[in-house]
């Protein structure tokens, strides 16, 4: 009995052990989280990922579809939503689908990339001509 006691109680040992030292090696890169980690063993790995989540989370935000009304138009071989609202040029991912309302007053359903400028079509259909 004492046996089966003292193994059970070594593989606990090597399981925290383990685990202590997986936790620790994310947090070795800076000093300063090693001593939270040592209180909060759940927390590092909780704190690693908020970030992450809330850059998602931002990115996500950014990548809410909107609506955008404007003029199709031709600038050099590509088509572009030239924005009323903002007087803004859109460059669009989706040629294809752009390329039946050259020339005309559109509203498109879509996300915006702000690094490259580029809307990444979801649906573009004719604008209302009530204007």
């Amino acid at each position: 009995m004492k046996r089966l006691l003292s193994v059970v109680a070594m593989l606990g040992l090597v399981g925290l052990g383990m685990n202590l030292s997986a936790q620790q090696t994310p947090s070795s890169q800076s000093s300063q989280p090693s001593s939270s980690s040592a209180q909060t063993p759940s927390s590092p790995s909780d704190n690693s990922s908020m970030p992450q989540s809330s850059q998602t989370s931002a990115t996500s935000s950014q990548q809410s579809a909107r609506s955008f009304e404007g003029k199709i138009q031709k600038s050099g071989d590509k088509l572009v939503l030239q924005d009323s609202a903002s007087q803004t040029s859109y460059q669009l991912d989706d040629q294809d689908k752009a390329k039946q309302f050259e020339g005309k007053n559109v509203k498109v359903m879509g996300t915006i990339d702000t690094a490259s400028n580029t809307l990444h079509v979801i649906d573009i259909s004719a604008a209302s001509e009530s204007k």
